[in-house]
């Protein structure tokens, strides 16, 4: 039972996410391709990574992330910055094009929360906070 209900939340966060990039997506010059959208989410949730950081995470050849970050850079999603550590090195930022880009895409996951907050008694939802905090900060260790 447990493992339908959890499947069924995500494949409804999962369409309505498709939903929202492929309605930004539209063919249009600067507009962004779906694996380019992919692409910001993934550098978004490795928190500026470097170029190789990113290719390693994808499994994709160090060349073949240099080209998708040089459109991102292009189309203005995508900034780099020297590390402060090594200044040879520099990681992958995101824009504000991109925050009001991924603006669009979370403002389904606000809605769902105000309606759980709004169905649920405060110690479910406290529960729910620590389970979910424990589901992702414990077990889910691939996704660090």
């Amino acid at each position: 039972m447990i493992e339908e209900n959890f499947r069924s939340v995500f494949n409804k966060f999962e369409l309505r996410f498709f939903q929202k990039i492929f309605d930004l997506v539209r063919e249009r010059e600067g507009s962004l391709s779906a694996m380019e959208a992919f692409s910001l989410e993934v550098i978004d949730m490795l928190g500026s990574p470097t170029v190789g950081q990113f290719a390693d995470f994808l499994n994709i050849s160090q060349s073949n992330a240099t080209y998708k970050v040089n459109s991102l850079m292009k189309k203005g999603y995508l900034e780099r910055q020297n590390s402060v550590t090594d200044r040879r090195e520099y990681h992958l930022v995101l824009s504000e094009k991109y925050y009001h880009y991924q603006e669009l895409l979370t403002s389904y996951q606000h809605t769902v929360i105000q309606r759980i907050e709004e169905r649920f008694p405060q110690a479910d939802l406290e529960k729910l906070d620590e389970m979910l905090g424990v589901i992702a900060g414990e077990l889910m260790p691939e996704c660090k």
